[in-house]
């Protein structure tokens, strides 16, 4: 995917506005300049990133609901605002990014506030273990841990109706297959539209798999 056919692509599919289009591309050349003083993406995605970061964060909308109101999205090791920018640019979502690296922090921070996006979308910025549990309707993750442990951090923040979104690359079949003997839940391998060969995990957990054959249990006791 070339970075015109990435636009026309937002166009198409997301039916992204021009107003929107703009903001993104302010957010693109804001992207850049950050980028030659911390390293914020790989170099090799610099000349790309509508179509390595952009769509590939975008596409995530195609797995939501978009008749359902406003919801509150919680976004895993944002970085460099991907897919968390990305889907406050394209939406309504409260959006809250977990990043707890200081140079980061200040650049998500910057951003938001140049984006006009502080009245939807903050910076927790600590670490995942350290974020105040409350409940998202939908958990976004790229690039940031291995399933089972993505899981044991986040599944607090989580109800069994909540949308886990997670790019997993061309492990994503193995990840989830290997998950499953802890967790339970339902979900799907949806292909990226960026890599072919990619996997986006999609769909609710459970919870974990020993833990609820002891509750279960307990039930049946009482």
């Amino acid at each position: 995917m070339t970075e015109n056919e990435a636009i026309a692509w937002l166009k198409v599919q997301l039916h992204v506005s021009r107003e929107t289009l703009d903001a993104l591309d302010t957010f693109v050349a804001f992207l850049k300049r950050e980028a030659e003083s911390q390293n914020l993406i790989s170099a090799s995605t610099l000349d790309h990133i509508w179509s390595r970061h952009i769509v590939d964060s975008a596409q995530l909308l195609l797995f939501t609901d978009s008749s359902a109101p406003q919801s509150n999205w919680l976004d895993l090791g944002s970085g460099a605002g991907f897919p968390g920018l990305v889907i406050a640019l394209l939406t309504k979502h409260h959006v809250t990014l977990v990043e707890s690296r200081a140079r980061r922090i200040d650049y998500l921070q910057r951003a938001i506030e140049m984006l006009d996006l502080t009245h939807r979308v903050r910076v927790a910025g600590v670490t995942l273990e350290r974020l105040e549990t409350a409940p998202f309707s939908v958990i976004s993750a790229r690039a940031f841990a291995p399933l089972p442990k993505l899981f044991d951090l986040a599944a607090r923040f989580a109800t069994n109706n909540t949308l886990w979104l997670l790019p997993k690359g061309r492990n994503a079949k193995a990840e989830w297959e290997g998950a499953q003997s802890v967790w339970d839940g339902n979900f799907r391998i949806m292909d990226s539209v960026t890599d072919q060969e990619a996997g986006i995990l999609v769909g609710t957990l459970s919870g974990k798999r020993k833990t609820r054959a002891i509750v279960e249990a307990q039930g049946q006791e009482e």
